[in-house]
This record gives structure tokens, C-alpha cells and sequence, in this order.
């Protein structure tokens, strides 16, 4: 239990000479000695399991250690509140708390003598208990070797229609040096190399009639790449695309990151009512975006969606009035993985060579 610091965030202390009817009673004058012993110089510390400087509330396991000591005293006990008690004679127990969150307590100390008489004092603390970690409705966590499991993922292949209708200079491959998982993660690499006419090859991997889903939240943990002309991105594309078409399917850019503007992520939104420079969109800052691993995250429900890094709440999307013009998001959607290169707006360094985003899970909670 080295890994907690003592704290004495609140303390009272008051002294009442009486004889006790709890469960420290000795019965007083049972005996006929009619000698009264009062335990006196009461101290309660409390240590919080897990506390320092980053977590002044503790680890999150809610535990706490507690010794009293008294003068004259052979029995304490301590009340943890809710009608929940414990006795010791050494003047030391343990205790954990389960209600989830930021949560403030009393805890009471009573220090009994031989005669069953008692003084009594008390401390209030913060603690932080950590809920259970929700389970997934579906992940992949790419714990395999190789090419991408074909029972989650597709690849697109080629320049699509004019550049995937943004111009852009990559011809997307399943080749394995664009696209593998390795060392648990998946890699996808746009490569400066000439193939059908295109000077960059990439990957485009896409879940479509395979896995769709629709509300939850999506945790996305992964490494970007570098260079200026890269277009890593991590989305969402309305199901019914083949059938309405984009921007009518909806979209849902849950990264969007450009090489040329390093630092800057983008999280948007695609709809008729704003589409393409979409307007619908919110930015934050990483700065080690290509050095260590971030939690690209969306929660969507019926109303809005919420963008996160790293659990930061950076942009909020709640339409009024929602209609098909602005909320095309109450249907199934499925997920694109890609590195795009260039665009009719921005150009590729012409010393790029390669590099690599890197994906370690996808995780849906609904």
C-alpha cells in the first residue's frame, strides 16, 4: 500500500464523557467499579488509495485505509455512513466505496475505554470511483497477421470517379504494402510509386454490408501520418449511399487530419444542407498526432453527435429544426479507413516518400 499519500482534508474533533449505549458498551458500572475513563487525544487519518498529484482523488478503486488512535481507547469503530460499520481493536481497517463518480464523505471515528465510554471525531473527503468499463457491440482490434479480415472489410480499388470526387492523386490498392495488420495494429501506407497512371498508391478499406450500425458512441485509437499532401481520414457514410447518393446518404468525418495544416484535427459533418467546404465542423489541436496514439471519438444518438479527442469534448452537431435537409443520420451507416493524397486544393510535397497511419482498435458502444 505504498502507492497512496495521507491526506487530512476535514477535521473536527469533539469529546462527550458519557456512558455509551453502542456497541462499545461494556456496561459501564456492570462491575461495580464506579471509575470513569474517557479515552482522550483522538486523531483519525484517512488514506486515499491511489492519490498523487494527478489523481488527488484517488486511483478510482474507492478504497481507503484508515487509523485512529486514541489514549485509553481499546476498541474503535467507524462509520462509513449509509448505516455501515466496522469494528477494530487496533485502531486500523480498510474500506472501499462503489458509487461511481466524484462523490464527497463523512467518516466517523468513536473511540470506546475498558469503562464503555467514548469520544469522537470525524473527517469529510472527496473520493473518485471509476465505473466499469462498458463492453463493445462490436470491435476490431486487430490482433491477427496479415491482410485485413474479409468478413469486416472491403477494399475499394482504383481513382474512383474524378479523384473519389475530390481530385485526388492516389490509386488505392489491397496490395500489402499499402494495407496489413501487424503487431496488433492496422496499417495502412501511401507509398510514392507510379501505378496506372497515378503517382501515389494507398488504401481504402470500408465495413459497407458487412458491419452498419446506427447511434452509439465509436472510440477509434490510431497514429497518424505525415507529410504535407496526406489525407488520413476516419469516417462514417450513410447505408443507403448506392440508392440516394452523397450528400443525401449523410457523412460522418470522425478524424479528418491534412498534412499541410500538421496539428489541426477535424471532426464534420456532411449533409445537403452542408456539404463538401461543409460548414458543419469543429477543430482541436494535437500536436503529437504522428508520435502517440489518440482516441478519435463520435457519440451519436437520435439528436446530436459529439466529437472527442482523447475523451475532450471539441464540437457538437444538433441541427433545429432536423430534417432531411440537415439530419440524414437515422439510419444505418458503415465505416472508411484511407490515406487519400493531394486534392483539387492542395498539392503533395514532391519530396514525400512514404508514411503510414496506424489503427489499433475501432470500438462501437451501443
Amino acid at each position: 500500500m505504498n502507492n497512496y499519500l495521507k491526506i487530512t482534508i476535514f477535521s473536527m474533533f469533539f469529546v462527550i464523557a458519557c456512558s455509551s449505549d453502542g456497541p462499545g458498551d461494556s456496561n459501564n458500572n456492570s462491575n461495580g467499579n464506579s471509575e470513569v475513563i474517557v479515552p482522550s487525544n483522538l486523531t483519525l487519518d484517512i488514506s486515499i488509495v491511489g492519490q498523487n498529484d494527478s489523481n488527488p482523488n484517488g486511483d478510482g478503486s474507492g478504497s481507503i485505509i484508515c487509523t485512529a488512535t486514541a489514549t485509553d481507547a481499546v476498541n474503535y469503530e467507524f462509520r462509513f455512513g449509509g448505516g455501515v460499520t466496522e469494528q477494530s481493536s487496533s485502531g486500523q481497517t480498510e474500506y472501499s466505496y462503489t458509487s461511481e463518480g466524484l462523490n464527497s464523505y463523512t467518516l466517523y471515528v468513536y473511540a470506546y475505554s475498558s469503562t464503555g465510554h467514548y469520544t469522537s471525531t470525524f473527517q469529510t473527503f472527496d473520493l473518485y470511483v471509476e465505473g466499469e468499463a462498458p463492453e463493445a457491440t462490436w470491435s476490431e482490434e486487430f490482433n491477427y497477421n496479415g491482410a485485413v479480415d474479409s468478413n469486416s472489410w472491403t477494399h475499394e480499388i482504383g481513382n474512383g470517379d474524378w479523384g473519389w470526387g475530390n481530385g485526388e492523386f492516389q490509386y488505392y490498392t489491397s496490395s500489402l504494402n499499402n494495407v496489413k495488420v501487424e503487431d496488433g495494429v492496422l496499417k495502412i501506407t501511401a507509398i510514392r510509386e507510379d501505378i496506372a497512371g497515378y503517382e501515389y498508391t494507398s488504401a481504402r478499406i470500408i465495413t459497407k454490408n458487412k458491419f452498419e450500425f446506427q447511434y452509439g458512441r465509436v472510440d477509434i485509437r490510431a497514429k497518424l501520418p505525415t507529410g504535407s499532401g496526406t489525407w488520413p481520414a476516419l469516417w462514417l457514410l450513410g447505408a443507403n449511399f448506392n440508392e440516394v447518393g452523397w450528400p443525401a446518404c449523410g457523412e460522418i468525418d470522425i478524424m479528418e487530419h491534412w498534412g499541410h495544416d500538421p496539428t489541426v484535427i477535424a471532426g464534420s459533418i456532411h449533409t445537403p444542407m452542408s456539404h463538401g467546404d461543409t460548414w458543419t465542423h469543429g477543430y482541436t489541436t494535437v500536436n503529437d498526432y504522428h508520435e502517440e496514439f489518440h482516441i478519435y471519438s463520435i457519440d451519436w444518438n437520435e439528436n446530436r453527435i459529439q466529437f472527442f479527442v482523447d475523451d475532450a469534448l471539441y464540437y457538437t452537431y444538433s441541427p433545429s429544426p432536423q430534417d432531411s435537409q440537415s439530419w440524414p443520420f437515422d439510419q444505418e451507416m458503415f465505416f472508411i479507413l484511407n490515406i487519400a493524397m493531394g486534392g483539387h486544393w492542395f498539392d503533395v510535397d514532391p519530396q514525400f516518400n512514404e508514411s503510414t497511419m496506424e489503427v489499433d482498435y475501432i470500438r462501437v458502444y451501443q
